[in-house]
This record gives structure tokens, sequence and C-alpha cells, in this order.
């Protein structure tokens, strides 16, 4: 700092000169040199003076002579970065002397003619610089379009007064960067920090680096999909380049009351620090004036988002490129370096997480998170705390629009055929091994088809659709996600689609199984076209079927409805998973299961009977099983038949159904009453 502070100080003599020859002149032509009110008035002898000589500028300074530059001279390195000319140099110092030597307050009083103007005007600043006041190339330096302005590196005040007159002076990041102090500027922190490169570069990053550095490219746009990793990328290609980087939220950025001035401030500090901008993630409504002010300079900006670039939001034309996710192989040299030593044995990472798409930064915090539950439970690294860290990794927006479910059975809590069985534990080994069948394998090229996983489960209301879908969440370590339905469709027309493009785009950023839940009121058959209402209908189908073609998480419809749903949709459906209705054995299974251990049981307690007589599904059993424990709890004792059949009897009531004897047999007084 000292060496920078020596290098500006070394500058400013040559303006002292500058100034004491302008001080002398001034007393020369001075008609009342001795009068102590100078500065707070004219007299009529000053006047006459002032209109009788004539304007002429001071003697010029060497104000870009580089060999009075030693070479730790910022202003010689921001000169180089922004474009400046040696008159910019000179005015900029000229602007920055009052900030590093306090005299030149009184100097520039007393040449202002006026004690409280203690900064240079534009007009003095141009003749300190040996040129006339009325020099219009110079006065342009001073104007909207010069670096100087532009950058903000020099502000020009009192806008409503004559252009000689308006003061210069320098932002305090500016003076204080030429001093040698580093700290960022205080407005953009929180919006923007910097960041450095964290392990080996990304796939990609060496090419984007080299475009950076030798095909001088300003502007490159990288499209993100999921498990990408975007501002690993971007910040890796710009170290190549030999350039710091900037990361900034855009987002917040743009809704920013003055997005304008915070963008210009991030330009300057680009230049100051010679660092490239990584800028997102872009979502499309942001002003023109952010993207304008961003590409105004030489620094290079690298946006990225996971939308398609499109050529009105900028003049310049982007350098683009596709960031696509992290192959296993990478991902498993990711998940080795973030990983210390102390991991159960025999786990593999990147295969116990291999469901979960994941970019290099995501990793390297799920592993830190991963460690910590270890640490906190005194246990070595296991698959549960890896599930668990990269658990973590979700973004929060799909919360909105569905209810997040943790799942909290298993395989052992699902009562169902075997046919049924295998079948949910495929999805799960789809799901499982859908990156190596799909990316590496390329076993569905082609299309535009996403690399996403799709089931259908179908069933009578009861049979256990949406317990399978969280059992089968469970056992990938993922989350369960019901949409709800209620705010999904819209009267409005187009407002339905709309609606399900929030979910599924919230959807595709998060590790998760979403469950669409009656699923045929959304994705119903196409029909002939009658009236207008046919025909939306309709564009709501077929939008609906080209939307899931191109989605890239795990999906299930349920639904009670198969035969309702569009032959379309079955074709694009990995698996079909049909959900009967529970024989006797299951149901006596199902009635043992959700008594479970810990509820006491009368000895009276007949499973068999309840499994032969009455025929209900398995969401039923459960309702009248936690109806029972209710009823017994109430009355201080064991669940028993009469609690039982209590319960049996009221679900039959809700299913709308007779409770006769053939059924009920000798229990039917208790189901009456």
């Amino acid at each position: 700092m000292a060496g920078h502070a020596a290098a500006l100080l070394r500058r400013l003599q040559h303006l002292e000169r500058a100034v004491r020859a302008a001080v002398a002149r001034r007393r020369e032509s001075d008609p009342q040199p001795d009068d102590p009110f100078r500065g707070l008035y004219l007299s009529d002898e000053a006047v006459d003076a002032a209109l009788a000589a004539a304007r002429d500028p001071f003697d010029p300074w060497p104000a870009g002579d580089r060999t009075a530059a030693p070479g730790n001279d910022r202003l010689a390195a921001l000169a180089a970065a922004a474009g400046l000319t040696p008159l910019d140099e000179a005015l900029l110092l000229v602007a920055l002397a009052p900030d590093v030597d306090s005299r030149f307050e009184q100097f520039y009083g007393y040449l202002n003619d006026d004690v409280t103007r203690r900064r240079p005007s534009v007009g003095l600043a141009l003749r300190l610089c040996g040129l006339p006041e009325s020099a219009t190339p110079a006065r342009l330096r001073l104007a909207a379009g010069a670096p100087l302005v532009d950058l903000a590196l020099l502000r020009v005040d009192s806008p409503d007064r004559p252009v000689l007159s308006r003061g210069l002076w320098v932002p305090d990041r500016v003076g204080g960067w030429l001093l040698g102090v580093d700290a960022p500027e205080p407005l953009l922190v929180g919006l923007a920090e910097p960041a450095a490169p964290v392990g080996p570069p990304p796939p990609g990053a060496v090419p984007l680096g080299r475009a950076l550095d030798r095909a001088g490219a300003r502007l490159a746009y990288l499209r993100e999909r999921p498990g990408g990793s975007a501002t690993a990328l971007a910040v890796a290609a710009l170290d190549g380049a030999g350039h710091r980087a900037i990361v900034v939220d855009l987002p917040r950025l743009a809704a920013d009351p003055h997005p304008a001035e915070l963008a210009t401030a991030l330009v300057r500090e680009a230049v100051l620090t010679g660092a490239g901008l990584v800028v997102g993630p872009v979502q499309g409504d942001e002003p023109w004036p952010v993207w304008s002010r961003l590409t105004a300079a030489g620094a290079p900006v690298l946006a990225y988002g996971t939308q398609p670039w499109d050529p009105a939001w900028t003049a310049l034309a982007p350098l683009q490129v596709e960031v696509a996710p992290l192959t296993a192989d990478e991902r498993a040299a990711v998940w080795r370096a973030a990983l210390p030593d102390g991991l159960a044995d025999g786990l593999d990472p990147a295969g116990a997480t291999a469901q979960f798409v994941l970019g290099a930064p995501a990793i390297r915090r799920a592993a830190t998170v991963a460690v910590q539950l270890a640490t906190a439970a005194g246990e070595r690294v296991g698959e549960a705390h890896l599930r668990a860290g990269a658990r973590t990794q979700n973004a929060a927006g799909l919360e909105r629009l569905a209810r997040r479910i943790v799942p909290e059975v298993g395989w052992a809590d699902l009562v169902l055929p075997a046919a049924t069985l295998s079948l949910l534990r495929e999805l799960a080994g789809r799901a499982r091994h859908r990156d190596r069948v799909l990316r590496e394998w390329r076993m569905r090229p082609g299309g535009g088809r996403g690399h996403g996983v799709t089931a259908l489960f179908a069933g009578d209301s009861g049979t256990g659709k949406t317990m399978s879908a969280e059992v089968v969440a469970a056992s990938l370590g993922l989350d369960l996600y019901t949409v709800n339905l209620a705010t999904v469709v819209d009267k409005y027309v187009g407002e339905t689609e709309k609606n399900l493009e929030r979910i599924f785009a919230e959807a595709a950023g998060v590790n998760g199984v979403l469950l669409f839940d009656e699923a045929d009121a959304i994705f119903g058959k196409r029909s002939e076209v009658r009236d207008a209402h046919d025909r939306y209908a309709n564009i709501e189908s077929a939008y609906l079927l080209q939307r899931m073609e191109t989605f890239d998480g795990l999906a299930v419809l349920a639904t009670n409805l198969r035969a309702n749903l569009d032959e379309a949709f079955t074709r694009r459906l990995d698996v079909v998973v049909d959900f009967p209705v529970p024989d006797e054995a299951a149901r006596r299974a199902l009635w043992d299961r959700c008594l479970g251990e810990r509820a006491p049981r009368a000895p009276d307690v007949d499973l068999d009977f309840l499994a032969g007589a009455f025929e209900l599904a398995g969401g039923h059993i459960r309702s009248a099983a936690v109806t029972a424990g209710y009823l017994a709890a109430g009355a201080g004792r064991p669940v028993g038949m009469a609690e039982l059949i209590g319960a049996v009897g009221r679900e039959y009531r809700k299913l709308g159904r007779l409770t006769l004897e053939s059924e009920f047999g000798r229990w039917l007084p208790l189901a009456v009453g």
C-alpha cells in the first residue's frame, strides 16, 4: 500500500508545480492582493481586471509522463485497463488531489476565487492541464460516453450550474484503490462476492478461458443444465485467462431501485481489480440498463442461466456455451476430493448418491454437511449422511408450489403383491442408474427427450399409491413433493399450463420425487372439439405431453381412473404400476401392520375375522385402526374387537356402505352402536 501511495504522491508533485505557477499568475493579475475578504465578494477593481485579462490556460504539466510513474503506479494500470488517455489521467489526478493532500483544498479555493469551493471546477481542471476552457475535445472527456464518467471514476457535480463551474470529485472507492486500499466497495457487499477456483478445472474451462484471453471475447452466456456448474466453469475460465472473478447475484441487482448505478459500480470494481464478472442466474426480465452498463466496459462478463439466450437482451453478441452435467467419473473425483478419510468401510460416495443431480460446488457443500452430521453423531461418514447432505442442496422454490414430505417408511412397510413390488423396485433402479444408461450409454438419443423417469401408479383409493411413492423416495434418499392440484388448475385459459411450467421448472433444480395425485384431472384424454372449451382443454393436454418428455426429474402420476388418461401419456411413461385391491391374506397383514407393535391389544382381537369379513383397501384399514386407537385411548383400555368393529362401522358409513349382518355377524350391534 505504501508503494502505491508513494507513486501517487510523486505524480502530485507535478500537479503541485502547476498549482504554484497558477497561484503566481493569479497574484500577478490580482488588483487587490491584500484584500482580507478576497473570495467572499468581487470589487469593482476585480471585475475590471477580469474584463481586461485574457483567460489563458496555466502552464501544462507532464501528467502523462510515464517516466515519473514507478512500476507499482496504480493510476497507470487503471489507464491501461479503462482505456484512459493522458488527459484523462491528468483530469483524474486534479480531481483526486484534495483527497490525498489537504493543502489542495486551499489551493483550489484560492484559484476558484471562492473559499467554499474547495474542489476543482471543470474550467480550473482544464486550465491546470494546460488547455483552454473552450477546448471541445477536452470537455468531452468529462461528458457521458467518456470512460471517466461512464465508469464513475470521476463525478461531475451540480448539473444545474454552468459546465465550467461544475465541481469534480473522485469516489472514495477509486481514490482508496489508487492509494493501495483493496477493501471492496461497501455498496456491493452481499450483491457481489469474489470467488476463486476450487479443485481441478471443470470440462470446458480451458477453451472458454482461451476465448477470453486470446479471442478477446467480452461476453459469454453459459446455459446451465441440471447438474451443471456454470459458476465453477466461469470462475475457472476467468482464472485461466488471468482474471479474478466477481460473482454477482443478478436477480438482486435487477430488483434494486437503482440497478444502473449498481451495475456501473460492479463494472468499475472489475476494471479496478482486473476481474471478470460472473452474472446470474439470468431470468430474462432484467431491465435494459443492467445489461447495457455491465457490457459497456472491457471487463469480461460471463452470464449464466437455464433458459436460451435472447439476442434482444444486449447489442453485444455473446459466446454461447452449453454447461452439461458432470459425468459419473467426474462426480466421483469431486466426491473423493471433497471427503476426507473416515468413510464407512466399502462406501462409494458417488454410487450412494448416483440418483442426485449435483454440480461440483453442490457436491462440495453436501460433503461438508455430511461430515458435520457424522461428526455430531460420533460416527464415520455413511450413506445416510451423504444423502442427507445432498438433500440440503435442494432449492426451496418447489415448496411454495408443492407439499414436501420427508419419507419415514421403507420397503418393509409395504403390503403389496410381488409383481407390484418388483415394478416399484425397477422404478427406483431407473432413477438410480439413469445417468449411466441415458448419458453414458446414450440409450435414448435425439428427439429432445429429457433424462427424467416417469411412472404411473393406478389403482383404487387407499391401495397404497402415495405410500409407495414415499417408499421409492426413501429408498433413493430423496424427499417426496406432492403437487396440490388446487394451486395448479385454473379456470382461465393458459393459466394451468403456466402453473405447471413453474412446478416443472422448480422441480428441475430439486432432487426429489414429484407426485401428481389424481393425475387424470390434468392429464386427461383429448376429446373431439365441439366448442372452445374442448379446444383449450386439448391444447392443455398437448402442452403436458411435450413438457413431460423434456422433464429431467422423477415424476409419479397417481390416478384412480387409469382409463381416463390419454394414451399418448401412457406411451411416454417408463413404468406403469397397477395397485390391486388387497386379498384376504394381504388384508390380514395390513391389519397387523396398522395396529403396530406399541399399541396394547386385547386378547379378543381376531385379525382373521377382520381380514375375511371386510373387503377394505389398505388406506381404509389404516384409518379404521387409528380410529380404534382413539376409542381405546378414550376408554382407557387396550384396543379390542369392540373398538375395531366400531371403527369399521364408521369407515363403512364414510364409504356409504350398509352394515349387514352377513358381514359383521355377532359383532353387528357394536358396528351399529
